[in-house]
């Protein structure tokens, strides 16, 4: 027969104690540092949070439901016809459409390139060295400056296409000028200009691999590809989901080098849904219409970062 005292005493010893619980937890928070780090910096980060995010985005939900052009109080009350404008207008669709086709691109082009390349240069040689600095120098310019030059390389007459036409007798093709080049010029942009970061992502994760656990597989007789497939690859999953994470939140931000490179035509074919606001409401003085489009466009960004990180980070925390 079981002892009912030490039954007792080992179940008072299971229970938590409800007496001073609550102190003690705080006392031991302010021992180890923790509460003053969390009073310290969290004050600020709420105040900033709500400076720039917060009250910015009830401002703009406020003014959607009026016809204003940005001057004096508004008063014009229209309900939800900004909303129904906002989907109901072809160009917007296509603004959208038009930042689904760089995330496809970004994704399915820009990503595996560098990390392709990344895996080739990723030893500490010289000449590595010279490679990655070559590839990440577009990420260092502006996406004002990189649109402006690569403006002047479409330039039929004086860039380098239209050069290149006449080595082989052509007349140029103005591309900027052409729906359907037009945004494929973009997306050519877009993988030159960010491939260098995704790169230094790929670069970092990989020297993050342990060596031993490579050497080891070599000592196996494991080829350079089952090393790749097998081990280096599984092991750089959490660098990849960030990367892709990067790129999806990037598209979806696309702004400056589509209005230095194309300014969203020609017949607003290659807006993005950040240009299409700059144009449609801020230039053309629809404050409230601009407002609805950033409404939209904040909730599709929170509902698709929620979803990525829900699906992709997820499972990448659990594989750790």
């Amino acid at each position: 027969m079981p002892n009912p005292t030490l039954i007792e005493e080992a179940s008072a010893k299971k229970l938590p104690q409800p007496r001073g619980s609550l102190s003690s937890g705080l006392r031991a928070s302010y021992r180890s540092g923790s509460l003053t780090t969390l009073l310290l910096f969290l004050p600020p980060a709420l105040v900033l949070f709500t400076l720039f995010v917060i009250l910015p985005v009830g401002e703009a939900s406020y003014f959607s439901f009026f016809n204003w052009n940005g001057y004096g109080h508004p008063n014009k009350w229209v309900d939800f016809e900004n909303y129904l404008r906002v989907f109901g207008d072809p160009i917007f669709k296509q603004s959208l459409g038009n930042n689904g086709l760089v995330i496809l691109v970004s994704a399915c082009i820009q990503v595996p390139l560098a990390l392709w390349v990344a895996l080739l240069i990723a030893d500490r040689s010289r000449s590595s060295i010279v490679f990655r600095a070559i590839f990440f120098i577009p990420y260092i310019l502006a996406d004002v400056v990189a649109g402006l030059i690569w403006r002047y390389l479409y330039d039929g007459d004086y860039g380098i296409v239209g050069t290149i036409y006449r080595w082989f007798g052509q007349d140029a093709p103005d591309v900027l000028a052409e729906t359907g080049w037009a945004t494929a010029a973009l997306l050519l942009v877009v993988v030159w200009k960010y491939f260098g970061f995704h790169m230094a992502l790929f670069i970092a994760g990989r020297q993050n691999v342990p060596y031993d656990v490579i050497e080891s597989a070599r000592i196996d007789g494991a080829s350079r590809w089952n090393i790749t497939r097998f081990i280096v690859l599984p092991l750089m999953r959490p660098v990849v989901v960030l990367s892709l994470f990067f790129s999806l939140l990037g598209s979806l931000q696309l702004f400056d080098l589509i209005i230095a490179l194309t300014g969203g035509g020609p017949l607003n074919s290659s807006h993005s849904a950040v240009s299409y606001l700059y144009t449609f409401g801020i230039r053309r003085m629809r404050v409230g219409f601009g407002s609805a489009v950033g409404v939209v466009l904040f909730i599709i960004c929170v509902l698709v970062m929620l979803f990525y990180k829900r699906i992709f980070m997820r499972e990448s925390a659990s594989s750790k």
